[in-house]
């Protein structure tokens, strides 16, 4: 086997690169990263200097492949380790750069050490390491549960979150699904979504350029309103060229009054899973946002038959509108022993913290 740190996604071969990914997420894709790069949203001039790692066999196919970066600073990762950082800073200790294995600005469980066999594990794992020569402390994240036991059982200590997903219980219609809200929480949603009976909203595939553009504005506003804590990390060429690659993947929640876009959401579709992704709005409209990012989106993942809704991370509002727990992973390996040492204690803690809570709330009835 032979183990490449490439220094762009332009030189992994996108067909063989996707083979690995199989049914996987679609944010490991070859098109998303590769236009995160070239878009320069996913760049060494945005702190995202691509490192993907690939392991090659004897007759030169790619069989291993984990997609790295090195990065300078803890934007657009949602695992939150800026109090880590902050913490060997006061201790003298240095922490970036750091390697991180994830997707860009997308907090999506799925692969992360993508291998055709078993074998590949441990060529992959070092070439990760070389990714990291130069690097305080490698970063796994929203690897999947067996990938996190992994690591786990190798020293890298992990950490745990969690999101809300909307899960199909086979429901026949959105009604059936409000079914098994008490009636209080039901009659809530109804009176919402009646709030906008003014509005017309539509769920469209493949949105145009024009539309990409209106709705690369909305979210650019929406990120605004955050201040210092809101980062637009897609540009609308972005947008633009996910809409030449990825066009039959996107899905457009688009709220009109009269012929004027008021609102929307940008998702992204891959098998029987939908991702909310981007939206915003011209102004704000009350309720609009739950309408356009959760109700619509399930009554058309009813009708399509998605399985799982992963509406984005944080949010306990997406409770109270029948999105559950689930717990998300990640994975850390510190140069630094004092550091990872400490850093492991804190988390072991934490995660035990974060299941206890995630199933109390699996408990409560909405």
């Amino acid at each position: 086997m032979q183990v490449r740190v490439q220094g762009s996604w332009s030189e992994v071969p996108a067909e063989a690169w996707d083979a690995l990914v199989g049914a996987g997420s679609p944010f490991l894709e070859h098109a998303f990263l590769w236009t995160l790069e070239r878009t320069g949203c996913a760049s060494p001039e945005t702190g995202w200097t691509p490192r993907p790692v690939t392991v090659w066999d004897d007759q030169g196919r790619l069989i291993g492949g984990a997609p790295a970066w090195r990065k300078t600073h803890a934007l657009g990762e949602f695992v939150y380790d800026q109090g880590w950082s902050e913490a060997a800073r006061r201790a003298g200790i240095r922490y970036y750069p750091k390697l991180v294995v994830a997707a860009p600005f997308s907090p999506v469980t799925g692969e992360r050490l993508l291998r055709a066999t078993p074998s590949v594990t441990e060529p992959l794992l070092a070439g990760i390491a070389a990714a990291a020569e130069d690097c305080a402390g490698i970063h796994v994240l929203f690897d999947t549960p067996a990938e996190s036991q992994q690591l786990a059982e190798r020293g890298w200590f992990r950490r745990a979150q969690y999101q809300f997903h909307w899960k199909n219980e086979g429901y026949r219609s959105f009604d059936d699904f409000l079914s098994t809200f008490r009636s209080d929480t039901r009659n809530q949603i109804r009176r919402e979504r009646r709030a906008l009976s003014q509005l017309a909203i539509t769920v469209e595939t493949a949105p145009s350029p024009a539309l990409l553009d209106t709705l690369h504005g909305f979210y650019s506003r929406t990120a605004g309103q955050f201040g210092p804590w809101g980062h637009v990390h897609l540009s609308a060429a972005a947008f633009r060229a996910l809409g030449e690659v990825w066009g039959h993947r996107l899905q457009a929640v688009i709220a009109r009054d009269g012929d004027q876009v008021v609102g929307g959401a940008l998702n992204v579709r891959k098998g029987d899973r939908l991702y909310g992704r981007y939206w915003g709005a011209a102004a704000e409209i009350r309720y609009l946002h739950f309408e356009v990012c959760y109700y619509q989106a399930i009554a058309w993942a009813i009708a399509e038959g998605i399985s799982v809704f992963e509406p984005g991370h944080g949010g306990e509002h997406k409770y109270r509108r029948g999105f559950v727990p689930t717990l998300t992973w990640s994975n850390h390996a510190l140069a630094e022993p004092r550091l990872h040492a400490a850093l492991a204690a804190h988390t072991a803690a934490e995660v035990a913290a974060v299941e206890a809570e995630a199933t109390a709330l699996s408990g409560q009835r909405r």
